[in-house]
């Protein structure tokens, strides 16, 4: 099913999921769908790898961590974060390098401080090569960590590839 994209979420320097100037980082993008999940594009590269031509599980927990706990941003005008309680993966298929990969995420449960929330990484032919649950705690940056923006270099990148729709598969929220 192909879901309306009605926003992009900012990207930073630094950081391991969506810094665009860390050499190490995954250089990721986030997208907002019009049902209400947000939805990472990445492609995995030989320095993400495990085994030969696999994306190392670390990784993909990072992925799915970073999407679900950014999916608050979707439902708060205030500028909450999620930062992880705990997490729970489950792999499984093989991740392969080299394609694009789609990060599913959503929120299950919003309440007062915490909220939960579920997430897949889908595999180009729609398989779920994993899937990630987690509990965080709801906090505004300034919270958090010294965050400034600017320095940060914290703002939307648009790039002449943002999809306008993003398909999820037949079945809409696979789970």
């Amino acid at each position: 099913m192909k879901h309306r994209v009605l926003g992009k979420q900012p990207n930073s320097k630094m950081c391991l999921v969506c810094g665009m100037k860390n050499p190490y980082g995954l250089k990721t993008f986030f997208y907002e769908l019009e049902n209400a999940e947000l939805v990472a594009l990445f492609t995995a590269h030989d320095e993400h790898q495990s085994y030969p031509g696999r994306l190392h599980g670390g990784i993909a927990t990072a992925l799915l961590d970073e999407t679900i706990g950014r999916a608050i941003m979707m439902r708060h005008q205030e500028n909450y974060w999620g930062v992880t309680i705990e997490f729970t993966t489950r792999f499984r298929k093989p991740i392969p390098l080299g394609v694009e990969l789609k990060v599913v995420g959503r929120i299950v449960s919003d309440s007062g401080r915490t909220f939960e929330g579920t997430g897949e990484i889908l595999l180009p032919g729609g398989e779920i090569g994993a899937s990630g649950q987690g509990k965080y705690l709801k906090l505004p940056l300034e919270k958090i960590a010294d965050f400034d923006a600017a320095e940060q270099e914290w703002k939307v990148i648009q790039t002449p590839g943002d999809p306008d729709e993003i398909h999820l598969g037949s079945t809409g929220n696979p789970r």
